[in-house]
């Protein structure tokens, strides 16, 4: 098996993809339904809170997530960006400012290595970047700390790359997520993205991402939209 990316290449790869992930529609076409996911996050993070006021963005990008769930209303006062990427970060705030008046807090680090506030958000998101976490024990941490982050009745919301549990189904969906990227652009591009989700990403089935939620405490957990190796979901911190 070849070793993972570092978190200075992940970092690299992202600095020089600005231009990209500032537009959803056409800069995250490899990934599948992710505007679709991408409404349906903002709107049940709008539905669930919709009185929030803080919102803590983790690998947030060029701001689409944030700016989305902007959209819908809901009076959010303080956003707090966490990313890897410098050029991401100052892309959202200049998004985020051009559209809100909210007050806006960046981190430039991995998210791993953040102080987590306790109970200061109302919302938290996170958007293909918990597929960056490696160990079990790395992931049960993460989902620990962002839980103990929300205030009571605060949600989380994740957007993320995903695979299976049984091999046969693996195979099976990873084969039409292939066949879904040939189509789109050609089989070179197909290769292109497997191998850099083979040696950057370390994604984790649905059903343990959904068991290790309810673990460290949230409740109301749903599934928004799940669709070949991608999937929208999240939870409530009980009040």
């Amino acid at each position: 098996m070849r070793s993972k990316s570092s978190v200075e290449d992940i970092r690299a790869r992202f600095d020089a993809d600005v231009e990209r992930f500032s537009n959803l529609e056409t800069g995250q076409s490899a990934t599948v339904d992710a505007v679709v996911s991408l409404d349906l996050i903002a709107q049940a993070a709008a539905a669930v809170n919709p009185e929030a006021e803080s919102l803590l963005d983790l690998g947030c990008g060029a701001g689409n997530f944030t700016l989305r769930l902007l959209d819908t209303g809901v009076p959010i006062r303080d956003v707090t960006l966490i990313d890897l990427s410098q050029p991401m970060l100052d892309r959202a705030v200049e998004r985020i400012q051009a559209t809100s008046s909210a007050q806006v807090s960046t981190f430039q680090t991995d998210l791993r290595e953040w102080s987590f506030p306790q109970q200061q958000y109302d919302v938290v998101l996170a958007a293909a970047v918990l597929h960056h976490l490696r160990s079990e024990e790395e992931w049960k941490t993460t989902l620990k700390r962002i839980f103990e982050s929300l205030k009571p009745g605060g949600s989380f919301w994740i957007f993320d790359l995903v695979n299976y549990q049984s091999t046969a189904v693996h195979q099976l969906m990873w084969a039409r997520y292939g066949d879904y990227l040939t189509q789109l652009k050609d089989a070179e591009y197909r290769d292109h993205v497997f191998e850099y989700i083979e040696i950057e990403d370390s994604p984790r089935p649905l059903s343990e991402q959904l068991f290790w939620l309810r673990d460290v405490g949230f409740e109301s957990i749903d599934v928004l939209h799940s669709n070949t190796c991608f999937a929208a979901f999240g939870g409530v911190r009980p009040l």
